[in-house]
């Protein structure tokens, strides 16, 4: 390449990586005696307009003293140099760490021990808790931005996503300005962060599943889930792991935020003991709890900036030792005694009523009446119960205005059921849109009009296998549950899912709409066959978001 000296007085080396916001090189400073080297980013915003130019260029610069102040005070983030602009692009200059990244040990030694995968952790956590205190999210934490120092061993946290999200700044229609990707990499990030509501917890998912992935050699992707929970399932690839370490790494990939460790302190006070917290369990209405308190108490929430500095609240809770009982007071013994003597003449009413009406002549029904049968049920399942007929009275005509009584609706599927199927749906697709092309599997988890898309006649299977085609799956993950109802041998199921899916045809990558990485809600209808639960059909109701 041809030699290139930024703001007269970097040299360009060479190229370390590039991607959407830039490139990265390695330079030599020529205004130094040593000479000493360097590593500068180059920031590329995404939209190349002036009123965004401006809008960057002072988040860049508030940003950068942000990355000042963190290399400066910890030496195992590093530090800020220098940041400049030219020809309209920004420019970050950072210290050089020579070592390599725990990407390149996995690759270089193989799988790591426990012990230096818990060094690493218990090395690394003291600087995630500095940043934390700066109400700072990394948000990229994974193996590639952990570099390993020559020179002492020491693990270095690289690569802050703050600057990425000033680099991805648009300004909408109305003048507002937006983030307009979310930071962070596919399988390392926790649901809360792809949905771009990062916390500090996130960040401590991360670290867990890059520690896995040094124990195991395998990325989140390549993971399997438990179908009834949607928890990643590892241990099985690491069974020489000790077992109070392993709790720490369950209890940091935890799906929930509020069941992962509250800090990174707490992380790391469970691998030097040995003991690992249980999560508290806090009821699901108490984070919206803000005037009126739960009973176990509420602590006012501290607002936390993340490394975009988007704040957000992390309530805090409490729980109150439960009072000790002394015995009922007298006037709760007269309640009760009272209660009691009222529903005896209740049950005596009620029986004396019963025998007088089973006395009276009942009506004659009609021929109209008997013959008339009841209207048909809506086979498709609804959010609402239906109304039994039960519901009415004899004494009542069948024209009554009245509004009927609800009555729940019986149902042999389970909302974990229709989960497990779902989850296995997503699992089989790697099996069932590439060679062998997996019918019998297909045919096992679909019935109706979703066999028919792909598995039957002009399926997407059999376009796949006319066409010299296939699918390639990265990200398969299930973000959450919106809504389930079962009715009798159906029930729908609203599940908000991300998937990277690649189409090949001769061995070439398609990119049209049928690649994809995205976030959308989508639909499931499901059908009880022969006492297996089945994907009668399916459908995306929306699109959340498109990467």
């Amino acid at each position: 390449m041809t030699p290139i000296l930024l703001k007269n007085r970097y040299q360009v080396i060479r190229v370390l990586g590039s991607g959407g916001f830039g490139e990265t090189f390695l330079a030599e400073d020529t205004q130094m005696p040593s000479g000493c080297r360097c590593v500068i980013k180059q920031l590329k915003p995404v939209a190349n307009n002036p009123q965004v130019y401006q809008l960057v260029q002072e988040r860049f610069q508030r940003e950068a003293a942000i990355l000042e102040e963190l290399g400066g005070n910890s030496n195992q983030i590093p530090r800020l140099n220098a940041y400049f602009t030219e020809d309209g692009q920004f420019y970050l200059v950072q210290e050089y760490i020579e070592g390599q990244t725990l990407t390149q040990k996995l690759q270089q030694q193989g799988i790591l021990s426990e012990s230096s995968v818990k060094e690493i952790l218990i090395n690394i956590l003291p600087v995630l808790e500095y940043v934390h205190s700066k109400r700072i999210v990394h948000r990229d934490i994974k193996p590639d931005n952990i570099i390993i120092r020559y020179t002492d061993g020491k693990p270095i946290l690289i690569d802050f996503g703050a600057v990425k999200e000033t680099m991805g700044t648009v300004v909408t229609a109305s003048g507002n300005s937006s983030r307009s990707i979310v930071i962070g990499t596919p399988g390392f990030m926790p649901s809360e962060q792809t949905a771009g509501r990062p916390v500090f917890a996130s960040d401590l998912y991360s670290l867990g599943l890059t520690a896995i992935y040094l124990l195991t050699g395998k990325i989140p992707q390549e993971l399997p889930t438990d179908p009834a929970t949607g928890e990643i399932v590892w241990r099985h690839f690491a069974l020489s792991l000790s077992p109070s370490f392993a709790a720490v790494l369950d209890k940091a990939i935890q799906s929930h935020g509020r069941d992962r460790f509250s800090s990174a302190r707490e992380m790391l006070e469970a691998l030097q003991t040995g003991v690992t917290p249980i999560a508290p369990t806090i009821p699901p209405f108490a984070a919206t709890q803000i005037s009126a308190p739960p009973s176990g108490g509420y602590v006012q929430p501290a607002t936390v900036v993340s490394s975009g500095a988007i704040p957000y609240q992390q309530p805090v809770y409490y729980q109150q030792p439960a009072p000790v009982s002394k015995g009922m007071s007298d006037w709760q013994k007269a309640v009760i005694t009272g209660g009691v003597i009222g529903a005896c003449v209740l049950i005596g009413l009620t029986v004396i009523n019963r025998k007088e009406t089973s006395n009276q002549p009942q009506p004659q029904q009609t021929v109209a009446e008997q013959n008339s049968s009841p209207a048909p049920e809506n086979s498709s399942p609804a959010p609402t119960s239906s109304v039994s007929e039960n519901s009415r009275t004899s004494q009542q005509p069948i024209s009554d205005p009245q509004p009927p009584i609800a009555t729940a609706q019986t149902s042999a599927i389970t909302k974990k059921a229709a989960f497990a199927l779902i989850n296995q749906w997503q699992q089989s697709k790697a099996q069932l849109f590439a060679p062998p092309f997996n019918r019998q599997l297909g045919s096992e988890l679909t019935t109706g009009e979703a066999y028919r898309k792909n598995i039957g006649q002009g399926s997407s299977l059999e376009w796949l296998e006319d066409n010299n085609a296939y699918y390639r799956y990265g990200v398969q993950r299930i973000d959450s549950i919106e809504n389930f109802v079962a009715n009798g041998d159906q029930a729908t199921l609203d599940i908000v899912l991300t998937e990277d899916r690649k189409l090949y045809k001769n061995g070439e990558i398609v990119n049209d709409e049928n690649s994809s990485f995205d976030t959308r809600l989508v639909r499931y209808s499901l059908q009880l066959e022969n006492g297996k639960l089945k994907i009668s059909d399916y459908t995306t109701v929306r699109v959340i978001n498109n990467r």
